[in-house]
């Protein structure tokens, strides 16, 4: 290593180990990891629902994958230092970490981050949304607040779940998210339609179909 760069490195260490530096530092860090776990989680996630269900050029294809990416990295990344910049300021003022503190911060970066309804925003709420639910649901079980059933109620929410999202899916299908009624149309419809062997087992639809939609 040229020992210019290892001079500039063990310096960048020194300031990093400077313990007033260090809520400044966490903003940073927290927008990068929200940026890298963001480009993480979105970028498969789009790689295989657009080769999936979107019939298009690659070079489509790729531009919608990048695009997804890209919102998805950069709005995580923005939210976690809104975050923990209103976190940090309310324990600042307020000399102790509260609880609304982090519910107020979190409310803000959220209108301002994920309040724009379009579909990564939609898909990263509603996938916190169910989150949510279940978490609630064991804190009010925790606190006494609902009753512990005997039974294990998991195979009642199964059913619960599946059986109302085939019903809206069968008669009220605009109600659905884009993707997920574009995998139950895969899973349930394209299921229904065959010519031969070949979109019977090998392809979904016919070959020509597929190309003609490229």
């Amino acid at each position: 290593m040229p020992p210019g760069l290892d001079r500039a490195i063990k310096l960048v260490n020194k300031i990093l180990l400077i313990k007033k530096y260090q809520a400044l530092l966490a903003l940073l860090k927290g927008f990068r990891n929200g940026a890298v776990y963001g480009a993480k989680v979105r970028a498969p996630h789009a790689l295989v629902t657009t080769f999936l269900f979107r019939s298009s050029s690659v070079q489509e294809k790729l531009k919608t994958i990048v695009r997804a990416t890209y919102t998805h990295s950069r709005n995580l990344a923005c939210f976690v230092f809104i975050y923990k910049s209103l976190t940090g300021a309310q324990r600042w003022l307020q000399g102790c970490a509260r609880q609304p503190q982090a519910f107020l911060a979190a409310c803000v970066g959220g209108w301002l981050v994920f309040g724009n309804n379009n579909s990564i925003n939609s898909q990263i709420n509603m996938y916190l949304l169910s989150r949510i639910l279940f978490g609630l649901v064991r804190l009010g079980a925790e606190r006494g607040l609902l009753p512990r059933t005997a039974q294990d109620p998991f195979p009642l929410f199964a059913a619960l779940i599946w059986g109302i999202v085939l019903w809206l899916f069968e008669y009220h299908r605009h109600v659905l998210q884009p993707s997920l009624r574009g995998s139950m149309i895969y899973l349930y419809d394209d299921s229904n339609v065959w010519h031969d062997v070949m979109d019977w087992l090998v392809f979904n639809k016919p070959r020509q179909i597929c190309e003609d939609s490229q």
